[in-house]
């Protein structure tokens, strides 16, 4: 995979979506979203360092090859937009990383992209933009989580949902 691109497959999805909360980190403004009992029978368990050039970071949590979580550890630039909404899921799926098992003593992998951020004014919803705006499809990995997909299944985005506030107020950048 070559710069801005990080791409996966997905499985379809036995049962109900899996629960994400979304917490804030006061002090560091990281926000975090771990999905409940949400765990695949092979690959990377770990996590995916998805890196901006400006040093925005954001982190997705892998359990036995599954996304079950994420974190914007350094946020890039938020621009707040009047009447965002996410697009409506195509499908609920587990959102799967290769079949291979985790390497000894690799527990962090790094992928540089282009991120980019959008929220509502309430920033209830978030809409986390990676790499180039390029054609997309949504999918539903938790209640609260969409994926945006490629035509080449890389992730062209995500869609944090139910994102409550900041716990306190943030001061003048």
């Amino acid at each position: 995979m070559g710069a801005n691109r990080f791409g996966a497959r997905t499985e379809s999805l036995e049962g109900p979506l899996p629960h994400l909360e979304y917490r804030w980190d006061a002090e560091t403004e990281i926000l975090s979203g771990m999905a409940n009992a949400v765990v695949g029978p092979r690959g990377l368990t770990g996590s995916v360092e998805l890196e901006d050039a400006k040093g925005a970071v954001v982190t997705l949590d892998f359990a036995g090859g599954v996304l079950r979580g994420l974190e914007v550890v350094v946020w890039p630039t938020v621009e707040s937009v009047v009447g965002l909404a996410p697009p409506a899921a195509d499908e609920q799926c587990r959102f799967v990383v290769p079949a291979r098992p985790s390497q000894p003593g690799i527990a962090v992998l790094e992928v540089d992209v282009l991120l980019s951020v959008a929220a509502s004014e309430d920033e209830s919803v978030i809409h986390l933009k990676v790499g180039p705006r390029r054609g997309r499809r949504a999918v539903a990995v938790a209640d609260n989580l969409l994926i945006e997909l490629d035509a080449e299944s890389e992730i062209a985005g995500f869609w944090l949902l139910n994102v409550p506030p900041f716990p306190t107020t943030r001061e003048a950048q």
